[in-house]
């Protein structure tokens, strides 16, 4: 058997960028891209957290999590645009990923932490949105190479 911490290593492939957004303005409509401009200094070029917050550039969130939270809000299925998330992965189980260095394009992410819900979740789910949300919620990251990223592009984990 291996040992528990290795196994903290392990991945068994790549995962997938399957869609982008971004928030221009606080509070405002979600904008969905085919790609975004990525900074070590301001996280997501475009994004009204742009150069705001290091551990919170950009926000994941897992896709296999989309059906679980439109289930528990009695939808059949949830854009991700209402969850006002940067990226959707899928493929990954991203709460795995906590302090690991993750390549999408030629960008570089440090996943940072959980991406709790806000109670904003109430109001764009409806009655029980903040608590279908809760650990589905996702996960930051900070920038620490620039670059471009694409939807269709793979999520590699190059480890901590």
């Amino acid at each position: 058997m291996e040992n528990i911490k290795d196994l903290f290593e392990v991945f068994p492939h790549s995962g997938r960028v399957d869609w982008i957004g971004i928030r221009p303005e606080r509070r405002g409509p979600i904008e969905v891209v085919d790609s975004i401009s990525a900074s070590e200094k301001k996280g997501l070029i475009g994004d009204h957290y742009s150069g705001q917050s290091g551990n919170r550039h950009v926000t994941l969130i897992q896709a296999e999590h989309l059906p679980v939270v439109a289930a528990l809000t009695g939808r059949s299925t949830l854009d991700p645009a209402v969850l006002r998330r940067n990226i959707v992965v899928s493929g990954l189980n991203l709460l795995a990923l906590k302090d690991h260095r993750i390549q999408i394009g030629d960008v570089i992410l440090l996943v940072t932490g959980q991406c709790h819900p806000c109670s904003k979740m109430e109001t764009a789910l409806g009655p029980g949105g903040y608590n279908a949300m809760r650990g589905h919620g996702g996960m930051t990251a900070k920038v620490v190479q620039g670059g471009e990223i694409c939807v269709g592009d793979s999520v590699m984990v190059l480890g901590h």
